[in-house]
């Protein structure tokens, strides 16, 4: 997360230093989102191999793609070691999440799925300012440029392998690897059929979910990509480092919303137990997103584009950043941390592969909306742009109050796996 977003307030430095366009030099981001959909290759060997042996052999094409990013001559270079630079680290989320799964029961879940989103968020939002501080003209230049950012991420991804293989354990259950059941476990190589988890979206359940939460985080690209060209032309905000210190209030936000979202998830779990005594809907988590997804995610992106369109001077700028930060808290508080634990609460034994093929099938959704939103906020503007993303949110809303209201139908329509729930679940929603 974090090496992916401190490129973003370096793209006006960057397309300057290799003679392209700002759109052009945007790719790299869509590229690096793109780089994330194959995240079911970790996950799949991360539920032979287990989740430790899995990350050590990620993150060194992440180091490699680093040090490459930051001696690329041209863009096609650039590009390409970007998506290296993204594939090591394309398994991180999909991991995170299943190690969860692994030691906490269900009623924690939530809690610590936004404990660990708000870890994961707290590096979404450093890295702009920290990126855009480092490679601003005015400040660091002559010290350290773009490529000698990418150089130091190099340099961290090395000392976050050694943590891990001196202090990460491994958390599968014993028993649970396809490692522990083969016939002959001192094979030293298994091919796996790292497709077998895409029958996943079979599911109606995991489809609505992956599209709902797919329509949220383009709300934040919607905003995020053009950051430079928006709030940043309208206020005169020209440089990198203080582009990037545009992302602290988005990121404050997120820090909040964390904590709040998974508390609030595993509240309506205890609360439906409750209600049914003792009966669990997984279902019941989702009813935390309605108040996100269905007012305040719409209704936050849409007044962030009036204010930057209509609104002059400081005092736009000003409500401009107030609203990120509500926006953010809002997305995270009530829409996809709930999301996240759903999916692992319906799929607990290979909760790493059905939220790799989440990933996989929302990086493949985003990459390429992503490419059209600097182009957007040139031709149609501020406002209708994220006007129509307000409506792809409430659009992911609906297939969320589907899953709730039919969310045992839509299980039995396709059981791609799921746990014998009907053992529990009575015939209310």
């Amino acid at each position: 997360v974090f090496v992916g977003g401190c490129f973003i307030p370096s793209i006006p430095q960057i397309s300057k230093d290799l003679n392209a366009t700002p759109a052009a030099v945007s790719l790299g981001v869509s590229l690096s989102v793109l780089a994330s959909s194959v995240v079911m290759i970790w996950s799949a060997y991360s539920s032979f191999y287990g989740r430790r042996s899995i990350y050590l052999c990620g993150i060194p094409f992440t180091i490699i793609g680093s040090f490459a990013t930051a001696v690329s001559p041209d863009l096609n270079s650039l590009l390409f070691w970007r998506f290296v630079q993204t594939f090591g680290g394309a398994g991180s989320y999909a991991l995170g999440a299943a190690t969860i799964g692994d030691i906490y029961k269900v009623e924690e879940r939530g809690t610590a799925m936004g404990t660990f989103a708000g870890a994961m968020l707290i590096g979404l939002a450093m890295a702009p300012p920290i990126g855009g501080k480092l490679v601003a003209p005015a400040a660091f230049a002559e010290y350290l440029s773009w490529r000698g950012f990418q150089a130091v991420l190099g340099v961290c991804g090395m000392l976050l392998m050694l943590l891990l293989a001196l202090f990460f354990p491994e958390t599968a259950h014993p028993g649970s690897r396809g490692i522990d059941k083969a016939q002959d476990p001192n094979k030293p190589f298994v091919w796996i059929n790292t497709l077998s988890c895409l029958t996943f979206l079979r599911s109606p359940n995991i489809m609505a979910v992956t599209l709902a939460n797919t329509f949220a985080l383009i709300s934040d690209y919607a905003l995020f990509m053009p950051i430079a060209y928006t709030l940043g032309a309208k206020y005169g905000v020209q440089s990198e480092g203080l582009i990037g210190a545009l992302f602290i209030p988005s990121g404050i936000g997120n820090f909040v919303g964390t904590p709040i979202s998974g508390r609030i998830s595993d509240m309506m779990v205890r609360r439906g137990k409750k209600e049914r005594k003792g009966v669990w809907v997984p279902e019941d988590r989702l009813r935390a997103v309605w108040i996100g997804q269905l007012v305040l995610v719409p209704i936050s992106v849409t007044l962030v584009s009036l204010v930057t369109t209509y609104v002059d001077g400081t005092i736009g700028l000003v409500m401009s950043l107030h609203q990120w930060r509500w926006r953010s808290i809002h997305q995270v508080n009530m829409a996809l941390t709930p999301m996240g634990a759903y999916t692992i609460d319906i799929m607990p034994s290979r909760s790493a592969e059905v939220m790799a093929v989440v990933s996989a099938l929302r990086s493949l959704l985003i990459a390429p909306i992503s490419v059209l939103f600097i182009p957007a906020v040139e031709t149609i503007g501020v406002a209708a742009t994220n006007t129509l993303t307000g409506l792809l949110v409430l659009i992911g809303y609906f297939l969320i109050w589907l899953t709730i209201r039919y969310g045992k139908q839509m299980r039995a329509y396709a059981d791609v796996g799921y746990p014998n729930f009907d053992a529990q679940i009575s015939n209310g929603d």
